[in-house]
């Protein structure tokens, strides 16, 4: 018989011969072996003379120990190992023991052998846990220039004939590929990919199947699991496929799922390809005395979960499992509560509200306090290590929550009589609590309030996950999609429409989105220590908040509205950026795509019920992912794969913002709408920019400007010169996208300097030593060692400058050190901060009116992709080989007009706002974004929507002219979905309307901005 599992199906009733998949280990050798092993412990003289051909006999043909084991050792060594196993047996009999404890190792940089006693089924928990050493230094670490594979058997005779225990032995050695770099076409062949020795050993059935599941294995993201009966036996083999460095400690992992399930192996074997492929074979058994279910359905509950020990190899509940308190469902659905209740334990209590009402909410120095006392109460109250304990202490708890999650997720858990898993048999023997009976458990369970209020969680939880991918056995990282009206509104204002959280074994993330209709980038979170990473931990939710908030409030003038991915790289997985976010994307698509998948995945429970897109961009960290994720949605069967991620490359008919320079050209129209209105001369002014010319913002600031920089801070250190930074040097790094590290220093003047963060004791030209050059380059912004009449922040950290800090910008007298400031990085600073410079006089333009012109271009290439079919795409969307079509070449001169129209808009209307109510522009900026976002909910509900004629003038506005040329209105209305067409007319009506007649229109305002296009009706139909 055979299961399909990740899209691989091998022929029904298959079987394996009864052989284990290799030729057998034959070591020709191994009587004169034996005759040298003797000579040798004879002259040793530690075993008695008469005794030493016994025990040599004993170790070579009792035992059972596999001929790989002769065949690899020296006789000195094999001789030192009887010695040991003599030894062992002495000291057991001198103690009276039953058991006999045998260790034996050896480690070197090419290969390894272990060997230790071993009872069948038990798992190894306290003993040498040779495995996860194993995982550690061979098999996660495996890669095409080192690799290991491994093979492992357990003996056929047992240590002595008083004890019903065997021999383990482990094999690992290093790979010596066929060929080591493959090409595209060379690494679907096992023959060329393979290790030799392996190609050597491996049968022909062995290699077929190999072969089928490495294909599959390239061909997506995931583990590929199968599994066949072994002829003439009980003995089943599950063969597992994955990418190197995908997982972790997943082999040791295996055992602990198998053991729990009362089955053991008799050989296991893990073989690595050059081609990044890595395939394990466990040929298992179940216990000869076990009562569990037929072995068919404890391997088959063993595939289901494979792909949660995949997901999470270890948590930190992982003893309950080993030692049968959790199941792998139970122990690691107590991992995700765990989670959960780190970021939304409702830890503020009635006290916090009371004094948020109590305080001033329009004073900014009481907001910034409480947002302090926030984060204070958040990781002092329930720090992570005190929920775990609380959570250790309850196994019994956490089994009782899972069941309540299981009967709701599971698919038809009560029809499982059809499929007899032994999750659901364990489930079926409790009573089932309802959420009411299961809260007054937690009650009467726990003993203080703390203890209820985290267990609590666990029930919010469970009644808030609308849909999951926990039991889909293809999973590569956990998703769950929540109803987020969990959020307490004084904490979250802003109500979310969705929300997501993906966790992965690398990382942990968010998407947060405010409509149905959102777009916003994924963004990489990384930690430089343990320090920074708690923190980032602390932060991670209230940080995607923000910046999807900003988000929502910067999209006001585009038809998706604002949300945000983040995706928190663990602090020992701070290289597996891609890895995460490969992760992080495919398993939102399992809940996305349910059901348009055939053949790939499995039904889910979808309590949300209703069709989702979400459309991802860039963001810091994932610019060179987002084409995978387009490419890979269109492998998964998504209809709306062209549309999925924005920012791809050409090829991909992607519109890159970098290449032009589109973020930055709304943000410069900021700039020079305040040199207009001061009638500045460009070339005059001052600049002091964060973000250097390696990045999208930085590089096109110095390309598109004309002014005098002073000062750049990136991420490779501090350049600055107070006489005016070379600009033709600056440009060579711009255009190559180069970190100022690389700036040559013989183009600054006398006053001039380059500090790179890795430098120490640095001495300036003025005589100041600069002790760390990476707390100088983090606080460069707040020192007064330079002014400038700009700043222009194009990166940096969310709240870089808060009230805490904001008088670093201001000189002795209190006047802004920067008279203008553009915000082009998100968050650079928080609310408070820029009211307070504001007061001191600066003019402030801030981020969600600033830098929208990434999230414009980005709506216009979800337009065109939504409009065009794939053939009409690929024909006029996509550059091949440097040709770009000339409908692009025209799309993206529409989409540069379209973000400068936009962007002068909104300044005008700030600056007439500020003008007529003495408000500050980071207050307006903020009510125009509500004005708007309200009044486009308004429109999209409202008659006018209903009204056809008029809908159809205001969309001929609205529409890039281009793809009205193209394609007309009515193929436009046809191909877009109406949720995205009614997101298009209400954002174009909302936007121009509030951009026109302010905050405040009159009464008659409305009926005058809509004369115009119902004067076109007129003209239509006369």
């Amino acid at each position: 018989m055979s299961f399909r599992v990740q899209g691989l199906f091998m022929p029904p009733n298959s079987v394996v011969r009864n052989s284990i998949g290799y030729s057998e280990n034959i070591f020709d050798g191994k009587a004169d072996q034996m005759l040298k092993v003797c000579e040798y412990l004879e002259g040793k003289g530690f075993i008695p003379r008469d005794l030493v051909n016994n025990e040599v006999k004993w170790f070579y043909g009792n035992l059972g120990i596999d001929d790989m084991y002769f065949s690899l050792e020296s006789i000195e060594t094999i001789a030192n190992h009887i010695l040991a196993l003599y030894g062992a047996k002495i000291s057991a009999y001198t103690k009276n023991e039953n058991a006999l404890d045998i260790n034996l190792e050896r480690e070197t940089d090419e290969a390894a052998v272990y060997i230790h006693t071993s009872r069948p089924g038990v798992s190894n928990v306290k003993g040498p846990q040779y495995e996860k050493r194993i995982d550690t230094q061979f098999l996660d670490v495996s890669s095409t220039t080192k690799a290991y594979r491994l093979e492992s058997y357990r003996s056929l005779g047992t240590v002595s004939e008083s004890m019903n225990t065997q021999l383990r032995c482990y094999f690992v050695a290093k790979c010596d590929f066929v060929k080591l770099d493959p090409s595209p076409e060379e690494e679907t062949d096992v023959r060329l990919v393979g290790d030799k020795t392996f190609l050597e050993k491996a049968t022909d059935n062995t290699l077929e199947i190999y072969q089928n599941v490495m294909k599959t294995v390239l061909q997506r993201t995931g583990p590929v699991i199968e599994m066949f009966e072994v002829e003439g036996s009980r003995e089943r083999r599950l063969v597992i496929g994955y990418r190197q460095r995908s997982t972790q400690s997943f082999f040791s992992a295996m055992s602990d799922l198998y053991h729990f399930y009362e089955l053991y192996s008799t050989r296991k074997y893990v073989e690595q390809f050059s081609n990044g492929v890595t395939v394990m074979s466990l040929y298992l058994n179940p216990m000869p005395n076990s009562k569990s279910a037929p072995i068919e359905h404890t391997i088959h509950q063993v595939i289901k979960e494979a792909s949660l020990i995949y997901c999470l190899p270890t948590t930190p509940l992982q003893s309950f499992f080993q030692t049968g308190r959790l199941s792998v469902q139970e122990a690691i659905y107590g991992y995700v509560g765990w989670i959960f209740a780190q970021h939304f334990l409702n830890r503020l209590g009635n006290e916090y509200a009371s004094l948020a009402n109590a305080m001033n909410a329009a004073d900014p120095v009481h907001v910034e306090v409480l947002n302090k006392i926030k984060k204070r109460l958040r990781s002092d109250t329930f720090t992570r290590e005190y929920i775990l304990e609380i959570i250790k202490m309850y196994p019994d708890l956490i089994h009782l929550l899972y069941i309540n999650f299981a009967l709701t997720h599971y698919v038809n858990p009560r029809a499982a009589a059809l499929e007899p898993t032994l999750s659901y048999q364990r489930i079926q023997t409790d009573v089932v609590l309802s959420d009411d009976e299961l809260l007054e458990k937690i009650k009467k369970t726990t003993s203080n309030l703390h203890e209820f209020m985290v267990f609590e969680s666990f029930l919010i939880f469970n009644k808030h996950v609308l849909k999951t991918n926990f039991y889909q056995p293809t999973k590569v990282a956990l998703s769950f999609r929540l109803d987020p009206t969990f959020l307490p509104a004084i904490e979250y204002p802003t109500k979310l429409f969705g929300m997501f959280i993906v966790i992965g074994s690398e990382f942990r993330g968010f998407h947060l989105r405010f409509r149905d209709v959102a777009r916003g980038g994924i963004r990489i979170i990384r930690s430089r220590n343990k320090e920074s990473y708690s923190i980032n931990l602390r932060t991670l939710f209230d940080e995607n908040y923000a910046l999807a908030a900003t988000q929502q409030r910067k999209n006001k003038d585009i038809p998706e509205g604002g949300s945000k991915g983040t995706i928190l790289l663990d602090i020992s997985q701070q290289d597996k950026d891609r890895v995460a976010f490969e992760k992080y994307v495919d398993s939102i698509l399992d809940l996305l795509i349910v059901g348009n998948s055939p053949g790939i995945k499995e039904k889910i429970v979808d309590l949300y019920n209703k069709p989702e897109i979400l459309f991802f961009g860039p963001d810091e960290g994932t610019a060179n992912f987002v084409d995978w994720a387009s490419a890979h949605a269109r492998a998964r069967g998504a209809p709306f794969w062209k549309a999925f991620t924005t920012g791809k490359s050409q090829s991909m008919g992607g519109i890159p913002h970098d290449l032009y320079g589109m973020t930055t050209r709304s943000v410069h129209q900021y700039v020079l709408g305040i040199y207009r209105k001061f009638n500045l001369k460009e070339q005059n002014i001052t600049k002091f920019q964060t973000g250097g010319p390696d990045g999208d913002l930085g590089s096109n600031e110095i390309k598109i400007s004309k002014d005098r920089t002073v000062a750049i801070v990136d991420g490779s250190g501090v350049l600055c010169d107070q006489e005016g930074i070379d600009r033709s040097e600056l440009k060579r790094l711009a255009n190559s996208r180069l970190m100022v590290s690389q700036f040559d220093e013989s183009k600054l003047s006398s006053k001039g300097f380059k500090v790179l963060i890795d430098q120490m004791n640095f001495k300036l030209p003025n005589g100041q030593v600069i002790e760390d050059g990476l707390l100088f380059r983090n606080n460069f912004h707040l020192t007064n060692m330079v002014n400038a009449d700009l700043l222009v922040p194009c990166g940096g950290r969310p709240e870089a400058v808060d009230l805490t800090n904001v008088n670093s910008l201001l000189d002795l007298h209190g006047k802004p050190r920067f008279k203008y400031v553009v915000e082009g990085a998100n968050l650079f600073f928080t609310q408070e901060a820029r009211i307070r410079l504001e007061n001191a006089g600066a003019i402030i333009f801030k981020d969600a009116s600033a830098n929208k012109g990434g999230v414009t271009s980005s709506s216009l290439e979800v337009l065109a992709a939504l409009a065009l079919t794939d053939e009409e795409f690929a024909k006029n969307m996509v550059v091949k080989d440097g040709v770009i079509p000339q409908f692009y070449q025209e799309y993206i001169k529409g989409v540069h007009h379209i973000i400068e129209k936009n962007a002068e808009l909104e300044f005008e209307c700030i600056w007439k706002e500020h003008r007529r109510t003495n408000k500050s522009r980071s207050i307006i900026s903020d009510e125009l974004s509500l004005a708007i976002v309200d009044l486009n909910e308004n429109m999209q509900q409202s008659i006018l929507w209903q009204n056809v004629p008029l809908r159809k003038a205001v969309l001929r506005d609205a529409f890039p002219q281009l793809l009205l040329d193209r394609l007309g209105l009515d193929t436009l209305l046809e191909r877009i979905p109406e949720s995205y067409v009614r997101a298009i007319f209400g954002s174009y009506l909302a936007s121009r309307f509030v951009y026109k007649y302010g905050t405040q229109p009159s009464q008659f305002a409305f009926f005058e901005f809509m004369n115009p296009f119902f004067a076109k009706i007129t003209d239509h139909y006369s």
